[in-house]
């Protein structure tokens, strides 16, 4: 048995932990509390943190509203989107990388600086664009200004080169095209890499709020981040927080399914330990 004095660094990190833990989950089992508690409920005073009496009733009114519908909206697009733009990023860093063609370097500088402009710098000439294509109130216009990412190329181009030349020599002696190489060779070694975007980038298209509040005018193709804004409309005079929270935890279940899934790939491929 170990001495005191030995056990006492390690009961005083794991309760830092614990204590650090509880603060940072404190909002979400506010929210988790609160969605299931009446307008009533809520402001009572002092406050109860327990379970209330209207968790049925507070979820069916969410999804009842339209949130339901903007759910699958947003599960449709961010699917779209985040395969789209992995997609896209592999063949870019497979021509980076694996093919020889005049101003390559330049090109691949070009796709770095347009990092340096995030999507409020671009919104006014992409929702120009947008109009002048007549993709306006679209699926298209949530999806296609999405597709390109200059991150995700950086990524695989980074990942790609890391890969030993022998493996290029191996598929060149048996035949294998650059399509081959790609699907039979590259794909397979980055699939921790390709599960560690695709959390990330489905996370980032399911939060996207200002895009789809801008070019998205009818509730039918509206996204779930604005169908919790509508939610938070007064009620007599106050908002209903039990309403709200009840969507707001609804929005929260697709992220996590994707990132309980997609959890120890994506942690490999973030700590670049991909399998060989």
């Amino acid at each position: 048995m170990k001495p005191v004095k030995h056990m006492l660094p390690i009961l005083t990190r794991h309760t830092a932990l614990i204590v650090i833990s509880l603060i940072v989950a404190a909002p979400l089992l506010v929210a988790i509390l609160g969605s299931t508690q009446s307008m009533e409920e809520l402001y009572a005073y002092p406050p109860k943190f327990v379970p209330g009496s209207a968790m049925i009733d507070n979820y069916t009114r969410a999804w009842n509203a339209g949130l339901g519908r903007m759910m699958l909206n947003s599960l449709f697009v961010t699917f779209c989107v985040a395969g789209g733009k992995i997609l896209v990023a592999i063949f870019a860093a497979l021509g980076i990388v694996y093919f020889d063609f005049r101003y390559k370097n330049a090109l691949f500088f070009f796709i770095l600086v347009t990092i340096m402009f995030p999507v409020p710098v671009r919104v006014v000439p992409l929702y120009d664009l947008i109009q002048n294509l007549k993709m306006g109130d679209t699926y298209y216009a949530l999806i296609i200004p999405f597709l390109a990412s200059a991150t995700c190329v950086f990524f695989f181009r980074q990942h790609f080169m890391s890969i030993p030349s022998s493996y290029v020599d191996v598929a060149r002696v048996e035949g294998a095209g650059p399509l081959k190489f790609l699907f039979m060779v590259l794909i397979p070694m980055t699939k921790n890499s390709i599960a560690a975007l695709a959390v990330v980038e489905f996370i980032f298209v399911w939060n996207q709020y200002l895009w789809p509040m801008i070019v998205i005018s009818s509730n039918e193709r509206q996204v779930v981040q604005l169908g919790i804004k509508m939610l938070m409309q007064d009620t007599a005079g106050s908002l209903d927080w039990g309403l709200a929270m009840a969507g707001t935890v609804m929005a929260l279940v697709p992220p996590l399914i994707v990132f309980l899934v997609l959890q120890s790939r994506s942690l490999r491929g973030f700590a670049m330990r991909e399998e060989k």
